[in-house]
């Protein structure tokens, strides 16, 4: 596995590279995963020390946490590697039947991804004619092809509000989400009918 292991103005020892690396790969080997590359990075916000972790598997999916701690560095870290675990074993079993129906990793596509201005003000005075939303900034995203089910857990292991997937079954683009409510919403705009 590759680690990208670093400080946002942090100095990241090489104890601490260490530890990280032992902690992650004892945690992945006892889920029996096979991380590819793991982004650790490291920050103060204030008092507090926090640690920012992605890990990507073999299998195409994302999981990443996050943890920060008052005490120090370490203790930040832990608590990221807490949350990774018990988010690897509550989906251990769906991680194991994923691996074994599918026999290459998930398939990404290419999208374009385009961040708004969020001034409405700004919007009508560019055009009289209403609303016209300026591009700030405009960049390729991936877009996985998924089941329904994987698409949540990718959600959850990723710990994001929204997942844009394309569905196996019909290859047409569906949306999950995190409701207010805190259930788990799906859109499929090929069964309005």
């Amino acid at each position: 596995m590759r680690y990208q292991i670093s400080g946002k103005q942090i100095d990241v020892g090489e104890a601490l590279q260490t530890h990280v690396r032992t902690e992650l790969g004892e945690t992945f080997e006892k889920y029996a995963q096979r991380p590819t590359d793991s982004t650790v990075i490291f920050s103060r916000d204030a008092h507090y020390f926090i640690c920012d972790t992605v890990v990507h598997l073999a299998t195409g999916l994302t999981v990443q946490a996050k943890g920060q701690a008052s005490d120090n560095i370490y203790a930040a870290f832990e608590k990221c590697r807490e949350k990774m675990d018990k988010q690897l074993r509550r989906y251990k079993r769906r991680l194991k039947d994923h691996h074994k129906d599918r026999t290459s990793p998930v398939e990404y596509g290419a999208a374009s991804s385009y961040v708004l201005a969020a001034d409405e003000d700004e919007w009508e005075s560019q055009d009289d004619a209403g609303l016209q939303p300026i591009i700030v900034a405009e960049m390729e995203t991936r877009v996985p092809t998924l089941s329904v089910g994987d698409a949540v857990m990718q959600m959850e292991l990723a710990g994001v509000a929204m997942l844009v997937f394309r569905n196996e079954k019909h290859g047409g683009v569906n949306v999950v989400h995190r409701r207010d409510d805190g259930n788990v919403g799906w859109i499929d705009p090929r069964n309005l009918s």
